[in-house]
Parts: C-alpha cells; sequence; structure tokens
C-alpha cells in the first residue's frame, strides 16, 4: 500500500507545479522530465511516475479551483486532500497570476504558426463531474479574471475565427464539395457577435453548420466562457450546432471539436446574474 505524501513533500511538489506554469506561461522553454529529476532528490524516494502522477493531481486541483493548469499534464481527480489547501496556500503568498499573466493576456500574435490541418485536431476532453475541493476555501485570485480577459482579447478571437474559416473551406474542398466550401460565411465579423455563433459552415449533405470559436494560447483544459445567446443558440439548433476549441494558439494551434448543446458539451457553471427591480 502506498504511504501519503508528507506536507513537505506536497509543498516542494506544488512549488515545482508553478514553477514550470509560470515558464509555460511565459512562453520559456522547459522539459518536465529534468524538473522530474530534480525534485525526486528532495523527496523521500518517490518515483518518476508517482511524481508525474501527483503532477497531474495538481492539474485536477487547479481545474476544481478554475485555474488553467499545465498544458501537458492530464487530470487525475481523485487527489490527496492536502493538495488543496497546499496550493491555496501558495497562491495567497505569491503573486503568480499578476507577475505572469498580464502581459500574456494582452500580448497579440503577429502571425499565427502555420496549421497542417490534417493533423491538427486533437480528442474531445472527456466530460469529468469534477467534486467540490476537499476544502471550502478559495484562494485570491478573484480580482482579474485572466480566464474571461483572455477569451474578450478581440485580435485573439478573431485570427481563431480566421483559422477556423480556412479549415472549414479545406474540410469541404478535401470532401469534393468546392461549391460548399465557397458559401461558408464569417457571421461574427460581417454581421456582429449577435448571432449566436461565429462561423456558418456547411455539412457534407448541404445543411448548415453553426460554429461557435473559442481560442485560447493556454492549453487544452482551459474552461471557455459563453453568452446566454449562446447557449440559447445550441439549444435551438442542438443537431448541427458545433464547439470549436483552439488552444495553444500561438505555439502550434490544435482544436477540439464537438456537436450540441454548449451546456451539454461541458460541465457549467453560472459566474453572473442580473438581478431587477420591481
Amino acid at each position: 500500500m502506498s504511504r501519503n505524501w508528507s506536507e513537505y513533500e506536497v509543498g516542494e511538489t506544488v512549488k515545482d507545479y508553478f514553477d514550470m506554469l509560470s515558464k509555460e506561461i511565459r512562453r520559456i522553454p522547459y522539459k518536465k522530465s529534468e524538473h522530474r529529476r530534480a525534485l525526486q532528490k528532495k523527496l523521500d524516494g518517490r518515483s518518476d511516475g508517482s511524481i508525474e502522477f501527483k503532477h497531474q493531481n495538481i492539474t485536477a486541483v487547479l481545474l476544481d479551483l478554475k485555474i488553467p493548469p499545465i498544458a501537458g499534464y492530464k487530470p487525475r481527480w481523485n487527489y490527496q486532500k492536502l493538495l488543496v489547501p497546499v496550493i491555496v496556500q501558495y497562491l495567497d503568498e505569491n503573486d503568480f497570476w499578476q507577475v505572469n499573466f498580464e502581459h500574456f493576456i494582452d500580448a497579440t500574435i503577429e502571425q499565427p504558426p502555420k496549421v497542417d490541418f490534417a493533423k491538427w485536431l486533437e480528442p474531445i476532453p472527456q466530460l469529468v463531474q469534477a467534486k467540490e475541493p476537499a476544502v471550502d476555501y478559495r484562494p485570491r485570485i478573484a480580482k482579474v479574471d485572466y480566464l474571461a480577459k483572455e477569451q474578450a482579447n478581440k485580435l485573439l478571437g478573431d485570427q481563431g475565427e480566421e483559422l477556423v474559416l480556412q479549415y472549414e473551406r479545406w474540410r469541404l474542398i478535401q470532401a469534393d464539395k468546392v461549391a460548399l466550401a465557397d458559401s461558408v460565411e464569417w457571421i461574427s465579423k460581417e454581421q456582429g457577435d449577435g448571432a449566436g455563433f461565429d462561423i456558418l459552415s456547411k455539412n457534407l449533405n448541404g445543411t448548415d453548420r453553426y460554429i461557435e470559436v473559442k481560442t485560447t494560447k493556454l492549453g487544452k483544459y482551459t474552461p471557455i466562457y459563453f453568452t446566454r445567446n449562446e447557449l440559447k443558440c445550441s439549444e435551438k439548433r442542438e443537431s448541427n450546432y458545433h464547439l470549436y476549441r483552439l488552444f495553444e494558439f500561438d505555439k502550434r494551434p490544435k482544436m477540439f471539436k464537438s456537436k450540441g448543446r454548449l451546456d451539454a458539451i461541458c460541465e457549467t457553471e453560472a459566474v453572473s446574474f442580473v438581478g431587477r427591480f420591481r
């Protein structure tokens, strides 16, 4: 039976994780294997595999706390209870978000990297019902919602939508549907953001395909934000509504896509309300 990690071991692993995350956000090259080897010297005989598993646990905790994790660590949700307060304490004691995100969020991409559309699709992440964190506490990171701020970056959003426009035309041409490819429309640019979707494309049978594009420079598991109008549109057009999620956009853009209502595609949470008076 494996022994529980001590508070010291968890603390050192959390610090190492955030060191990697800081480098990733600032686009400083690093190697996870080198970090694991250096960390291994500080821990009590932990194997390389157990350290990687703990890093994946940290990813799960961060997702539960609505924090973007390291891109390369798939979340493992059955995490040690001690992880949550240690992570929270680290965030409370370090000005991690302002130091690492302010420049990252506003940084523009002069020219998105070239994309091989035949290879850029990724599997959609598994929909996991994340449990409540092991303690009823949240880190003090709510002064600025950096994820929402990044998604509101219009230049980034436009670049993502333009890339999807190119992909849809490529997809239809590959299927010998040139006439359909010529009919693909960039609705949000031509008509504004009120339609509830961004791209009007076509399915191979000629029916409409309504595409909502969400773009991030962060990793695959970064949460998305969507409006009530987008949700209603996805409900109304459920059978032909598609979410195209672009991620790691400034490094090597990748995408996963899913069809259906937005509240069925991902776990949803209300983050704002309208209060009216009579």
